[in-house]
């Protein structure tokens, strides 16, 4: 039903004595949609968030040094392992055995790995360090 409907009839008239200006008070609250008889089946975040299922990985995120990237303490984070670490994505890296979360940034002197947060410093890659490049993350999830 229109909120400001005109008349007093009890009989549904149609729509056509609105004009496109009024169209905007309607209350769309309470209706579904007519497509809805339809629907099979409700959005799939596996669907959507998971390109390559094999090669993805979920994490939490256990540090703050990535707030900057919209990525908090607490966040869940989905990593794909089968796209390519170039330089300007957030990657999860393992140096010396250890997991942390950073930007990379790839230069002709080597490799540092970005903290988005000025309490972190970044890491520059030593020639000789056990560093690899464990996935990308492609999404960060968190409450709101």
């Amino acid at each position: 039903m229109f909120s400001d409907e005109k008349g007093s009839g009890s009989a549904y008239k149609g729509s056509k004595n609105f004009n496109q200006w009024e169209v905007p008070t309607a209350n769309a609250t309470g209706f579904g949609a007519a497509a809805d008889d339809y629907m099979e089946r409700g959005i799939d975040l596996n669907e959507q968030l998971i390109r390559n299922k094999p090669a993805t990985f979920f994490f939490r995120m256990n540090s703050d040094a990535m707030i900057g990237a919209g990525i908090y303490h607490g966040d869940t984070l989905i990593v794909d392992r089968s796209i390519k670490a170039v330089n300007g994505k957030v990657i999860v890296a393992v140096i010396n055995g250890e997991l942390l979360v950073r930007r990379l940034q790839t230069q002709i002197k080597g490799i540092t790995l970005i903290a988005e947060n000025k309490k972190y410093g970044h890491i520059q890659i030593e020639e000789f360090s056990n560093y690899s490049a464990w996935g990308v993350v492609v999404y960060s999830i968190h409450s709101l």
